[in-house]
């Protein structure tokens, strides 16, 4: 599947027949009961110079969230650490930066990535645009995966940001390839883009060497301030439709179900694992995003009959 005409023919089947062959390439290519357990922590929050036209750290919108300096490496440890009593395989780091500069920070970065792994868990951080040599830094502390999200098609784009351009984003993403890097790279449903966008997002993505070993698919979480405030929530059936397309041209890759999940039923969810997903993130917040709470993840699990951790109380 390279072209849009692939994804539209797989995307249009009916609905039963969609999700079997979504379950096979599943089946024949992960444990269809691993769910991967994923931390996401802000270790830098807020006053960012990128216009994202959905995101509540950008300094262009009045969205309340106050810009905040970067968290201590104790800060980070004691976070990945409870993230590991929970659960969690990987540790997901988020700055809001339009591009990291060399200095004390990004060694700062370079030793919470120590720390993650150390510890045991995959790491994986964002802090947007990476120059070549930031990249092979990041590699030689030992990073999993570099997550670069295209959010859209490279039509709707320009809808969406104007401070940084299509092929900004895929010039980080030759970059972390480069280093070694695995890509975590998705799009970001709900932001007035129509179902063709959806999928060239896919075709985008399916052009990378090597492809994504993750893929996010995350639903607008709207934020009051920001232009897309009032945006309509993504039909369920459609997000259900683009995971089974996700999975299947994808085959190895994490399907993670991430921003958007406080907003579904139990029973969407279910279906979403079922089409392919077979990750998502835990904890109260994605970034600065609300996110379902760890006793209703632990329940969604048990009632799927999967394993569920129950961290001690310290």
């Amino acid at each position: 599947m390279n072209t849009l005409a692939d994804f539209q023919g797989v995307y249009h089947l009916p609905l039963p027949e969609l999700m079997f062959r979504a379950a096979q390439v599943h089946r024949a290519n992960h444990e269809p009961a691993d769910i991967q357990r994923c931390a996401l922590l802000s270790v830098k929050t807020g006053g960012c110079s990128e216009d994202c036209g959905y995101c509540a750290q950008s300094a262009h919108f009045k969205t309340g969230v106050e810009a905040t300096p970067l968290m201590s490496l104790d800060e980070v440890r004691r976070s990945a650490t409870r993230a590991k009593e929970l659960g969690a395989t990987r540790f997901c780091m988020g700055t809001a930066w339009r591009e990291p500069k060399d200095g004390p920070q990004f060694d700062r970065i370079l030793d919470m990535v120590r720390e993650v792994r150390e510890l045991g868990m995959e790491a994986c951080v964002t802090l947007g645009m990476l120059t070549e040599m930031q990249a092979r830094r990041l590699a030689d502390a030992g990073l999993t995966a570099y997550n670069h999200n295209l959010d859209t098609s490279r039509r709707h784009y320009p809808n969406i940001i104007s401070t940084r351009t299509y092929d900004h984003r895929l010039r980080t993403l030759k970059a972390v390839q480069e280093a070694g890097i695995a890509v975590c790279c998705g799009g970001i449903l709900g932001m007035g883009e129509n179902e063709d966008d959806r999928l060239m997002l896919l075709v985008e993505l399916a052009q990378l060497d090597p492809l994504p070993e993750s893929i996010p698919i995350n639903c607008l979480v709207p934020i009051a301030g920001t232009p897309l405030e009032n945006a309509a929530p993504v039909d369920s059936i459609e997000l259900v439709r683009l995971i089974a397309v996700t999975r299947i041209a994808f085959p190895k890759a994490r399907v993670r179900l991430s921003a958007g999940r406080d907003r579904m039923s139990r029973e969407l969810q279910i279906l979403c694992f079922l089409a392919g997903a077979n990750s998502i993130f835990f904890g109260d917040k994605l970034l600065t995003a609300p996110n379902p709470r760890a006793e209703g993840d632990a329940d969604l699990f048990r009632a799927m009959g999967l394993p569920v951790f129950e961290a001690s109380a310290s």
